[in-house]
């Protein structure tokens, strides 16, 4: 990055330069034109004419006062001359003086003297002028100091503005790679180095969003995994030594489920938190989704001789991925079913609140610690009484695949205990109709 600094900066002092100095050569090599349609050959043409009329109207002495009065102004030696080179004042022969052949001339005579001969129209009458050089570049240096040093100040500053965001980005890009996944950029304004520090930020809140789910995701599964194995293998031994085979058989059949279930529900929070644009969205009936999650859980409320209670309110439609949705919807219902008291109901609710579905699904059982309900949606969190697996406790993934599956349609989940029992509620966001705005 220092070396674009570098760069930055002698490319403008370079163009700098290159002004002053084609400035200073052009000033050295400038001359009058041969024409008298410019102004100072205008100035010339005037000067001569006048200085003609005077001598031709008034005389020697007229003329001489008129050329002292034009030095008292411009400082200088004037002469009038004719033709024959004779100088119309002091009678002089000044015809070394006069071009041959007549047409005007401008040379110098030293540093800072230039002198002019300039003939009239009629080539009679020559203006001769012998004056002091007005102050160029060579004798104006010095004050055009403080607009050098200005410029180079402001060349100065511009390739600060350009660098410093660049290497301040360079330092969080290599703080980023380094493995400090939350450092991000600094960006203010619209301009194209803030725009790319917006640009930085993105992809490093998508990369740690990945990075973080991907270490989350081992951490979890080696842990998750570590029991059903070692139960797993410790079945199978038992199945070599074990009399009763049938019952080892069934253990392990019974672990095979249970990793054939963690496998799958691992699948879905991917897919739910990782590829949202690649579902099919369709229009659901939430009714129909709800009486079909029911009468698949019907079997295992049976089982533990409860009872599932719809309640709708009216037919809702909404745009989603019915298969996810659904897997959602079954995982809340089939949780309420595993910590529901024997003989007691499930009661699932739809209801509308304005332009939402909310579908609340309500336990009677003893409910959840008041300090872990914020937890519940944690992939593989479950509370501490429900460790062991022979309650029929799940993996703690049911919760989670519920909450990506309801963000992804663009609604909110939320728990809460009902005392007894727990309330969970799921909003989305439903088609609004014309009959729905005026109900």
């Amino acid at each position: 990055m220092r070396s674009l600094f570098v760069k930055i900066l002698l490319w403008c002092l370079t163009t700098l330069t290159i002004c002053l100095v084609g400035s200073f050569f052009s000033a050295q090599f400038r001359s009058f034109p041969e024409t008298r349609n410019d102004f100072f050959s205008r100035f010339i043409a005037f000067q001569l004419e006048d200085a003609r009329h005077i001598y031709e109207r008034d005389g020697r002495r007229a003329l001489q006062q008129h050329l002292a009065h034009l030095q008292k102004h411009f400082p200088g030696q004037y002469s009038l001359v004719n033709d024959k080179g004779i100088d119309l004042v002091s009678g002089e022969n000044r015809k070394d003086d006069i071009n041959d052949p007549p047409f005007p001339r401008y040379w110098r005579t030293g540093r800072d003297r230039v002198s002019i001969s300039w003939p009239a129209g009629d080539k009679k009458y020559f203006l001769l002028v012998n004056a002091v050089v007005p102050a160029g570049p060579p004798t104006s240096v010095p004050y055009y100091i403080w607009v050098v040093l200005a410029a180079v100040v402001f060349c100065y500053i511009i390739t600060v503005q350009i660098v410093s965001p660049l290497r301040t980005l360079e330092q969080k890009v290599e703080a980023f790679g380094n493995g400090d996944l939350h450092v991000r950029a600094q960006a203010y304004g619209n301009d194209e180095l803030s725009k790319l520090a917006r640009t930085f930020n993105l992809m490093a809140d998508r990369i740690e969003m990945l990075l973080t789910a991907e270490r989350r995701l081992l951490q979890d599964v080696s842990h998750e995994l570590r029991s059903p194995l070692a139960r797993l293998k410790f079945a199978t031994e038992l199945a070599r030594t074990s009399k009763d085979r049938n019952r080892s058989l069934d253990r392990i059949e019974k672990e095979t489920d249970r990793l054939s279930s963690l496998v799958s529900e691992l699948l879905q929070v991917t897919r739910a938190e990782n590829d949202p644009g690649s579902r099919y969205f369709r229009e659901i009936s939430l009714d129909d989704l709800l009486q079909d999650v029911l009468d698949d859980s019907a079997v295992e409320s049976e089982a533990r001789r409860c009872g599932l209670r719809l309640t709708t309110a009216s037919s809702l439609q909404l745009l989603g991925d019915r298969e996810l949705l659904r897997r959602a919807v079954e995982n809340v219902v089939r949780n309420a079913i595993r910590y529901a008291p024997e003989g007691s109901d499930i009661e699932v609710n739809l209801t509308r609140n304005h332009a939402y579905a909310v579908i609340s699904v309500r336990d009677f059982g003893p409910g959840v610690p008041e300090e872990s309900l914020g937890n519940l949606f944690k992939p593989f969190f479950r509370v501490e009484a429900d460790r062991n697996r022979s309650s029929g406790g799940g993996v703690g993934l049911g919760l989670s695949i519920a909450e990506r599956a309801v963000a992804v349609h663009g609604g909110r989940i939320r728990v809460r205990n009902a005392s007894p029992g727990l309330l969970v509620e799921i909003v989305l966001p439903v088609i609004v109709t014309p009959a729905l705005v005026g109900a």
